[in-house]
């Protein structure tokens, strides 16, 4: 049975919090463009997520919840997230809300962009 968006995007988001990155990579497309948070611009491509991601888990423990999903204007589903990130000795570095925006094609995420979370999905 296919997921529909938001129990996709959910299961993405507790499959990244457990580090089972081929799991949250089956649910994107092969040529999926994924935001890098830490060093701005996109990446481009499973492969590009997958290093992407190793090299974030060498130096930063992030846990991502959504608490909120909603369809915009454009058609994206933008996830209220609550972001807490920890250096790999546990001290805390950001604990604040953001937006991801989220193009899904295919049942599969296309594309994900970080939103500063100003009012949008309480």
């Amino acid at each position: 049975m296919a997921l529909d968006e938001h129990e996709l995007l959910a299961t993405a988001y507790r499959e990244f919090n457990r580090r089972n990155i081929e799991a949250v990579l089956a649910m994107m497309h092969p040529d999926v463009k994924w935001a890098n948070g830490m060093e701005g611009g996109h990446v481009v491509g499973r492969e590009a997520v997958r290093a992407y991601w190793t090299r974030q888990f060498l130096t930063l423990d992030p846990q991502v919840e959504p608490v909120g999903i909603e369809r915009d204007t454009e058609g994206r589903f933008v996830v209220r997230v609550h972001q807490v990130v920890r250096d790999r000795d546990g001290k805390l570095l950001v604990d604040t809300f953001v937006l991801h925006a989220y193009r899904i094609r295919d049942k599969l995420i296309q594309q994900m962009d970080i939103e500063p979370a100003t009012g949008g999905i309480e």
